[in-house]
């Protein structure tokens, strides 16, 4: 039979507190909790910033002859119309020149970027019957924003340019590329400012002009002779496979010069005698980029502090790592940094070094354990404060609760495909003040009951049931008013809406989860450290000093 002054849990805090107050399983429960979130805190891919999705992309079609305004009229105009009616497109930009128009397609902020480049396929491919005759295969061309923005960036140069030139600096840096893209979840790799090998051609227009010539019979006749001659496959009668190889027909400098350009009065003009050639670097590159060294010179007697002087600048190749969307740029850049200390010994060898420029993964991981440390220190003055206004034993059980609430909110964010950056950090730095908020009104509750009277009377554990129980309906509301400030955030539109994403997203489910916790571990704990204070003996002084 039930005891007719028992308390009748009516709220689900009450319940939640009931069933697990007792239960074996809500040490197991604290544990998967915490270790749940440390799973999430160590895999969990880090970025400084949050990814934003954008997509778009450009349509090019070719239609050899046609000037800007037939190109507008015929190629541009109808093309614009045509991809008005793919949904999601937020600007599109035309632009004609001669025998060539470009369509550029921007979607709206957050359309999905796979959806977006099919939809732009198909509908361009949909209307290939309306483009006029003589229209070349439209290309379509998508933006890949998210493998356009290098992780890494390494600047590698020769220690002395004497012993190491140009050339041989690119084959070892071409190398290196080659290494780097079979590394686990690189997207993408570019060489800027290399510098490659080639035949120089310098034509003089005179002597041109002198023989008639023009300079695309000299492209035609280089070309000629340039390309790889393809290698001929075939089986003899009794089945055995004969490769033949055949050289390139440019191997050296007089070959180039004895390419024949055209006949004039029964007699070849030859390349040599129109243009000079000469074996040399690609020298129509002009993006060569040079590196500076820098020493502290002191000045002289009498005077302080110290000159920066540059001691020597040598030409670098600059190779850029990007990493695919959603990965860890803090172990893609560790992978990548790894390779290159590899090859440490081989670099010292052949007499280049390098030097890390930009490392996104080192940056993303400090801004990261930078907001975690705070993030601690937060907890711990929040744990100080709660010393001295309840004691040392509330601290403790209100402190508890604290990383259980953020080891469930990363490992929601993990699952839902989220990343860590600053602005998922600054999500739960800005609601860790309210996340508190439920368990210490549990806990003062509790503290309030076991400090009125006729405590002695009651069990400690319906004591808890009851205190918990009774704070259940209202702090149920003011969370969700809290939670109902936050929702309009999720609907702001455009880059900012994008940005602040993680904030809608994931304080709601710290708030959601700090009930849950709150009404589950909060009683449990009390029931664990707290204890009811002997009121018996201090009615007993009471009565003493009174008949005194």
């Amino acid at each position: 039979m039930k005891n007719k002054n028992e308390y009748q849990v009516i709220n689900v805090a009450g319940k939640l507190a009931k069933g697990f107050m007792h239960s074996p399983l809500t040490v197991v429960l604290g544990a998967i909790l915490f270790l749940i979130g440390y799973i999430a805190l160590n895999t969990m891919p880090r970025e400084e910033d949050p990814q934003i999705a954008i997509s778009g992309g450009a349509v090019i079609v070719a239609l050899p002859g046609a000037t800007p305004e037939e190109i507008e009229n015929v190629i541009v105009k109808p093309l614009e119309r045509k991809l008005r009616e793919v949904r999601g497109i937020e600007h599109i930009y035309g632009m004609a020149m001669d025998n060539v128009g470009v369509v550029n397609i921007m979607y709206y902020i957050g359309e999905n970027r796979e959806d977006s480049n099919l939809k732009l396929y198909d509908k361009v491919m949909q209307n290939m019957d309306s483009l006029p005759k003589g229209t070349m295969q439209p290309i379509v061309k998508p933006f890949d924003i998210d493998i356009d923005i290098p992780i890494i960036s390494v600047a590698f140069y020769p220690k002395d340019q004497k012993t190491v030139n140009d050339i041989a600096l690119f084959e070892v840096v071409r190398k290196i590329q080659q290494k780097l893209n079979s590394v686990d979840y690189v997207a993408k790799t570019i060489l800027k400012g290399a510098r490659k090998a080639q035949f120089n051609i310098e034509v003089d227009i005179g002597k041109l002009s002198a023989y008639h010539l023009s300079l695309g019979q000299i492209m035609q006749a280089v070309q000629s002779v340039a390309v790889d001659v393809p290698d001929v496959k075939g089986r003899t009668a009794d089945n055995k496979l004969v490769i033949f190889g055949v050289k390139n027909a440019i191997e050296n400098v007089d070959d180039v010069g004895d390419i024949i350009v055209a006949q004039y009065m029964g007699s070849p003009i030859y390349l040599k005698d129109v243009a000079s050639v000469k074996e040399g670097l690609d020298i129509q590159n002009f993006q060569t980029a040079e590196i500076l060294f820098k020493d502290k010179v002191n000045h002289s007697e009498g005077d302080e502090g110290q000159v920066t002087k540059f001691s020597d600048q040598r030409t670098q190749i600059t190779l850029t790592v990007a990493k695919l969307a959603g990965t860890n740029a803090v172990f893609v850049a560790d992978d990548v940094v790894g390779v290159l200390k590899a090859h440490d010994r081989e670099f010292d060898r052949i007499g280049m070094g390098y030097i890390i420029t930009r490392n996104y993964g080192e940056r993303a991981n400090e801004a990261v354990n930078e907001l975690m440390h705070h993030l601690i220190i937060t907890i711990v003055i929040i744990a100080l404060m709660l010393v001295f206004a309840l004691g040392w034993r509330e601290s403790i059980i209100v402190t508890f609760t604290v990383p259980a609430i953020l080891a469930v909110t990363l490992f929601t964010a993990w699952m839902t495909g989220q990343t860590m950056n600053r602005i998922t950090l600054f999500a739960l730095l800005l609601s860790l003040g309210l996340l508190v908020d439920a368990a210490i009104i549990v806990i003062e509750n509790i503290h309030r009951h076991l400090h009125s009277h006729g405590v002695e009377d009651k069990e400690m554990s319906e004591l808890l049931i009851e205190a918990t129980d009774e704070i259940g309906a209202p702090t149920n509301i003011a969370t969700l008013a809290i939670i109902l400030t936050m929702v309009p955030m999720a609907f702001v539109g455009g880059m900012m809406g994008s940005f602040m994403k993680p904030i809608p997203y994931n304080v709601p489910v710290a708030l959601i989860v700090s009930l849950f916790v709150a009404y589950i571990f909060t009683p449990y704990l009390s029931l664990k450290l707290l204890k009811k204070p002997e009121h018996g003996d201090h009615h007993k002084k009471d009565d003493d000093k009174g008949s005194k």
